[in-house]
């Protein structure tokens, strides 16, 4: 019996060792802005609002993810219009890739949206729109693993979508402030566990 339960912490230890900080909290480190839209640090957060131009910007990760478990949290501040985009690469503000919506109440947080390609893969279900606290902080969390993605919001299983090309798509991690103006979104506890 104690063998087994050095192997069972070993391996949890193991899943906690594997799980990294993609924001230090401090600086933009790891990370690239794409666009004249604000990024900064305050108080350990990471905050994205609307710049003068009003226009779509992205602040992606230097480095590709796969696989992986995807935790943080997010605080939306006036028009919350947002997202996090997966697998995917950014020439100036054109992205390819697909998103895990962050919106305003009955916008589909939580869904998956393909970026100039197919559009609305997939929206969660009308009575899971309830789950987002607008103006309060929320958890999600993003399962991606070969062509199945899913989410959570707050702990509620938001979409479940399987994909071929969602399967063969390649790329970083990147957060959006969508155009039009008026958008401020918190982000802190950015952790990611490679799968």
């Amino acid at each position: 019996m104690p063998r087994l339960l050095l192997v069972v912490m070993l391996l949890g230890f193991q899943q906690l060792k594997a799980q990294s900080v993609l924001f230090n909290g401090k600086d933009l480190s790891g990370w690239q802005i794409h666009g004249t839209e604000k990024w900064y640090v305050e108080n350990g957060e990471l905050i994205c609002e609307s710049g003068p131009d009003r226009e779509y910007g992205y602040l992606s990760t230097l480095k590709a993810y796969k696989n992986f478990v995807l935790k943080l949290a997010f605080k939306q501040e006036a028009n919350g219009n947002s997202g996090v985009f997966f697998r995917s690469s950014v020439k100036g503000t054109i992205i390819k890739g697909w998103q895990v919506e962050v919106a305003p109440p009955d916008q589909h947080t939580g869904g998956i949206y393909e970026s100039y390609g197919r559009g609305w893969l997939i929206k969660p279900a009308p009575e899971k729109e309830k789950y987002l606290k607008m103006g309060d902080w929320n958890q999600l969390k993003i399962e991606v693993k070969g062509n199945q993605v899913t989410t959570y919001l707050n702990g509620h299983k938001m979409i479940q979508l399987r994909d071929d090309k969602i399967g063969a798509g390649e790329g970083g991690i990147a957060l959006q402030i969508h155009s039009g103006g008026g958008i401020k979104v918190r982000w802190h506890n950015l952790k990611i566990r490679e799968l």
